[in-house]
C-alpha cells in the first residue's frame, strides 16, 4: 500500500484544514467558556474571589479544553473542508485528474494519526497540569474542600495476611468507619478470624478497632471486645490518588504506577483500568473523527446537511463513549473493551462505508441495485 506523500496537494490540503480547525477550535472554547462561566460564576463571587483567581482558574483550564474538544472540532473541521472543495469544484477537478478516494482516506488517517500523537502528549504534559490545578483551586478556594475533609469509599487492600475493607475512610484524619478485616493463615492461607468494627483509629503502629465482633472460622464462635488491635502500616494518605475527583487528572505514568501499587496490594483496579486505557483511546478518536468525517461527506454532498449529521455524530460517540468507561468500570465489560467501545463502533460503521464506495465493484454494483430498484417502482407506478 502506497502512502500519501506530502506534495502540493498534500500540504494545501494541510494549510486549509488546519485554518478551519483553528477557527473551529476558537468557536469553540468560546462556546465551553461562555457555558463554564455562566455555571460557576455566582460560586467565585459567594466565595469572595479576586479576578486574578478566577482569571487564572480558567487559564489553567484552558488547555484541558483544547484536549476535551479536538475530536469534535477535527470532524467539523473536515467536514467543512471536503463541502468546500466540492462547492468550489475542486473534488470534481481531481477526481478527473485521476485521484482516487483511496488516496484521500489514507491522507487524513495519517493526518488523524499525527494529531492523535500530539493530543496524547499535549494532554497528559500540559493539559494533565491545567486540570489538577484548576480542580484545586475549585475544590480549595471555591467548594473549601480542604483535604483534611476528603472521603475515600469502600476501600480494600491486601497487608501480610490481612485483607481488609472499610465502607469509609478518612485518610488525613486517621479513621475508618464499618471496618471489616479478614485474618489468613501465613503457612495455609486459610481464612481464621473475621473482625467487624463500627469504628477505627490509625496512627503509624496499626489500626485500633472500637466496638470490635470476633469471629473464630475454626468453631465460628464469636466474641465482643471493646478494642483490639490490627499491625497494619499501609498508608492511608496513599489511598486519596483513587479517589474519584483525581483518577481522572492523573497523568498515564502517574495513573499506572498506582493500579500497579493498588494490584499489588489486592485492591480492585478495574475502574482505575478502564480511566488508563480511557486516555489512549480518546486520543486516538481523532482517527475515527477522520473516517467518520470522509463517510459523512460521501453520503450526501451538501455542505449544510453534512454539518447537522456531524454534530448528531459527535453527540452519539460522545455518549456511547462515556457509556463504554462506565460499564468498564463497572466490570460489565472488560476496561479495554469498554474504553474502546466508541471507536470500534462508529469507526467499524464508517470504514464500512467507505470501503463501499472506494471499491470500484461494490460502487457499481450498489449503483446498479438502486437503479433496478427505481425502475422497479417506476414500472408499479404506471
Amino acid at each position: 500500500m502506497q502512502w500519501p506523500r506530502l506534495g502540493s496537494l498534500g500540504a494545501y490540503l494541510v494549510r486549509q484544514n488546519l485554518f478551519l480547525m483553528a477557527t473551529c477550535l476558537g468557536a469553540g472554547v468560546f462556546i465551553y467558556l461562555l457555558s463554564d462561566l455562566s455555571d460557576r460564576l455566582e460560586h467565585f463571587m459567594d466565595a469572595d474571589l479576586g479576578i486574578r483567581q478566577t482569571l487564572t482558574y480558567f487559564l489553567v483550564k484552558m488547555p484541558l479544553i483544547f484536549s476535551q474538544i479536538l475530536p469534535a472540532v477535527f470532524l467539523l473541521s473536515v467536514v467543512i473542508q471536503v463541502g468546500l472543495m466540492v462547492r468550489n469544484r475542486e473534488m470534481l477537478a481531481l477526481r478527473a485528474g485521476g485521484m482516487s478516494m483511496g488516496w484521500f482516506i489514507r491522507f487524513f488517517v495519517v493526518y488523524a494519526l499525527v494529531w492523535s500523537l500530539g493530543q496524547l502528549v499535549f494532554s497528559q504534559f500540559v493539559a494533565s497540569y491545567g486540570e489538577q490545578e484548576a480542580s484545586r483551586i475549585w475544590r480549595e478556594e471555591v467548594r473549601k474542600r480542604q483535604l483534611d475533609k476528603r472521603v475515600v469509599k469502600n476501600l480494600w487492600f491486601r497487608e501480610g495476611p490481612y485483607i481488609v475493607n472499610a465502607q469509609e475512610a478518612h485518610p488525613t484524619q486517621s479513621r475508618v468507619n464499618d471496618v471489616t478485616v479478614y485474618e489468613f493463615d501465613s503457612d495455609t492461607m486459610r481464612l481464621q478470624r473475621i473482625m467487624t468494627a463500627k469504628k477505627g483509629l490509625v496512627d503509624e503502629h496499626g489500626w485500633g478497632l472500637l466496638d470490635v465482633w470476633e469471629i473464630e472460622t475454626k468453631d465460628f464462635m464469636s466474641n465482643k471486645l471493646l478494642t483490639n488491635f490490627v499491625p497494619l502500616r499501609q498508608d492511608m494518605r496513599s489511598f486519596l490518588n483513587t479517589d474519584v475527583a483525581d483518577r481522572g487528572e492523573l497523568p498515564l505514568w502517574r495513573l499506572g504506577t498506582i493500579i500497579d501499587e493498588l494490584r499489588e496490594s489486592g485492591s480492585n483496579v478495574e475502574r482505575l483500568r478502564t480511566a488508563w486505557h480511557g486516555k489512549w483511546s480518546y486520543a486516538f478518536s481523532i482517527v475515527t473523527m477522520a473516517l467518520l468525517a470522509l463517510a459523512l461527506c460521501s453520503l450526501f454532498e451538501n455542505l449544510y446537511v453534512n454539518l447537522v449529521l456531524s454534530l448528531l455524530v459527535i453527540f452519539s460517540y460522545y455518549a456511547l463513549y462515556v457509556l463504554g468507561i462506565t460499564i468498564g468500570q463497572k466490570g460489565l465489560l472488560p476496561p479495554i473493551a469498554g474504553a474502546w467501545l466508541a471507536n470500534g463502533v462508529f469507526s467499524s460503521l464508517a470504514a464500512m462505508r467507505l470501503v463501499w464506495v472506494s471499491v470500484s465493484w461494490l460502487s457499481i454494483r450498489g449503483h446498479r441495485w438502486r437503479n433496478a430498484l427505481s425502475r422497479r417502482f417506476s414500472r408499479e407506478e404506471a
